[in-house]
């Protein structure tokens, strides 16, 4: 698919996004959606006391370009960034509900859950 400088500004983003949706089932084919790619589990953000996150710095992205996925996703406020170094749990405050462990973008996650010690 071909698209001028001048038509793609005169239909502004939705030429864009018109033209990744083409690209992408052009590469990928039309094929349906099937069952085993959905996520394994969503957590439902329930208290489980007996686990706790810890973080993994040395694969966070938050110390390097500023993820803050779990962060921003931790109800009990128990995620916070230390510049540099990556991401704190405060075990005290954790609920394990698994939220964090989610939303980590990369693989292998930086955040798993963990029975408490």
């Amino acid at each position: 698919m071909e698209i001028s400088r001048k038509e793609f500004f005169r239909q502004g983003f939705f030429s864009l996004g018109k033209t990744v949706l083409d690209i992408t089932d052009t590469i990928k084919g039309t094929q349906p959606l099937i069952v085993s790619d959905l996520p394994e589990a969503v957590p439902s953000g329930d208290p489980r006391p007996n686990m706790v996150a810890t973080q993994f710095n040395e694969r966070c992205l938050a110390r390097n370009c500023g993820c803050f996925a779990c962060v921003e996703r931790c109800l009990c406020n128990a995620i916070m960034i230390v510049p540099g170094e990556g991401i704190k749990i405060d075990e005290t405050l954790c609920t394990g509900c698994g939220t964090c462990e989610y939303v980590c973008p990369i693989t292998p996650k930086a955040v798993i859950l963990q029975p408490r010690q």
